[in-house]
């Protein structure tokens, strides 16, 4: 694998635990800002609708930059959005440089997964965006903790000043390992990527994405106010065990990595159908320390096992559309991203108890399931598609088959 791919896996890792160290901030956070948890919780929803507009609006924005120039730039108006949002009098001020934060990172997603799978050959496409995703999985284990701890030493401030230093080394890591230009033959065009993505199946595992990312992160953004409100862990333990949910999600991304190109929508059924199940037993279990911390790890696992398939399957599915078909993507994914965080402060607001949020993961992932169910029977009503060819003609999940990642 390239050195530019683990570097650009690095950027990932760096911006990627800004995206979810709120969720062992959210407590101090409020505290210091003057709202509540939930309130708090909106700065993850602001993120995601940052990313949502800033993936396929800087995809198409920085189509014709060399890939190098692109990610640095983006890097670098992530860092000086930290640098504010560290620096942010209020509520207000830090939402709206979560948001420019988010524009950033979303373009720098976009080009990144576009670079690594431009740098090796079509059989190791899958691996090379499990790398990249793996970076933010990497930042669940070690970031996210590290910012959680940060915040308990001192504040949630040392987090951001940390975050965009942080970056600010891996844009010059980009700087110094990426090529500067694009490979031989690519003339990108706005127009000729968007007639690559008129397919319906591809808006279809846009939609699967929404749902399978939604499912993960509407626990993942209330865990830690789960772990210390309803199991009764310690505030000491949090950053454990929100590494273990990390530690499980890199054990997903290998595994993903390894079956998402054989076996994409069996990766994805056996994932989702998992993640459904788990999230209603930690509902179920809230309340029970062994068993919570058990189903953290296996959420993580369930929850990453399914990106590297939905992050490839997309290029499979319009490989004329290399750069803007990965930032639709990546807008999908915080589709779910925004949406479910919104739905968990409803139930908590609504008086059911951080352990709903966990219910609320089971239907969503249930939801995605079903979107699985419905791309393999329209894929077998495809002969000749191009993507079949890497696709057991059975239902993916089916008897006699072993189940085969942002």
């Amino acid at each position: 694998m390239p050195l530019a791919v683990y570097m650009v896996g690095l950027g990932i890792f760096t911006q990627g635990t800004s995206e979810f160290m709120l969720s062992g901030l959210l407590p101090g956070m409020a505290d210091d800002l003057g709202v509540s948890v939930p309130d708090a919780g909106l700065l993850i929803s602001a993120f995601a609708v940052g990313m949502v507009v800033g993936a396929p609006l800087l995809a198409v924005a920085t189509l014709r930059w060399p890939r190098r120039t692109a990610l640095v730039s983006l890097q670098a108006a992530f860092v000086v959005a930290h640098v504010v949002g560290a620096l942010a009098p209020g509520y207000a001020v830090l939402f709206v440089t979560r948001v420019i934060g988010a524009l950033a990172y979303a373009g720098y997603w976009g080009v990144a997964v576009a670079t690594a799978v431009a740098l090796v050959p079509a059989d190791a496409k899958a691996r090379a965006v499990a790398v990249v995703a793996g970076g933010l999985t990497l930042a669940t284990i070690v970031g996210v903790p590290a910012g959680t701890l940060l915040g308990q030493v001192s504040d949630w401030r040392a987090a951001f000043w940390a975050v965009a230093a942080a970056t600010a080394v891996s844009a010059v890591c980009t700087l110094l390992v990426v090529p500067g230009g694009r490979g031989e033959g690519e003339r990108p065009s706005v127009g000729a990527e968007l007639r690559a993505m008129a397919r319906p199946q591809l808006w279809l595992s846009y939609a699967v994405t929404a749902f399978a990312f939604g499912a993960v992160i509407v626990t993942f953004s209330y865990l830690a106010a789960l772990l210390t409100e309803v199991t009764g862990v310690s505030e000491g333990w949090v950053p454990a065990v929100l590494a273990l949910f990390g530690v499980g999600g890199m054990a997903g991304i290998v595994i993903g990595g390894r079956t998402g190109q054989t076996r994409p929508l069996g990766t994805l059924g056996a994932g989702l159908g998992a993640l459904a199940v788990f999230s209603a037993l930690l509902a179920l279990t809230a309340h029970v320390t062994a068993a919570v911390i058990a189903l953290v790890f296996l959420l993580g696992l369930v929850g990453y096992v399914t990106n590297p398939a939905l992050q490839s399957r997309v290029f499979a599915l319009a490989p004329g559309a290399p750069t803007l078909v990965g930032a639709t993507n990546t807008a999908a994914f915080n589709v779910g991203n925004t949406v479910a965080p919104l739905l968990g402060g409803l139930t908590i607001d609504a008086g059911y108890g951080y352990a709903s949020v966990a219910w609320v993961g089971a239907a969503l992932a249930a939801v995605g399931a079903a979107g699985v169910l419905w791309a393999a029977v329209l894929q077998r009503r495809t002969a000749g598609g191009a993507f079949c060819k890497s696709v057991p003609k059975r239902l993916p999940w089916g008897h006699g088959q072993t189940p085969g990642v942002r």
